[in-house]
């Protein structure tokens, strides 16, 4: 399936919000920051990208029964969608 940004909405919302996030860690890793709150907001940033993969996932979803209910043929198996989605688990 090919990624547009139509398919994929929030999901690239999110990535660049955590892009940002994970900028602001390193910058305070280099720093010397508090432990405590780069190890917080590196966790944000990994619940982020999670997210991020599930509505990809999610948006396949909903596109290939979307083809399937036109008649045609859908990029991606249901196969090839849960293995997606278990590589995110």
């Amino acid at each position: 399936m090919q990624m547009r940004p139509e398919l994929v909405g929030d999901a690239l919302t999110r990535l660049r919000r955590a892009q940002g996030q994970l900028a602001g860690v390193v910058e305070s890793i280099e720093e010397g920051g508090d432990c405590s709150e780069v190890l917080t907001q590196l966790a944000a940033v990994s619940r982020a990208l999670d997210r991020a993969g599930f509505k990809i996932v999610s948006s396949g979803m909903r596109h290939c029964q979307q083809s399937r209910e036109d008649g045609e043929e859908p990029e991606m198996t249901e196969q090839e969608l849960e293995r997606l989605f278990l590589a995110l688990a």
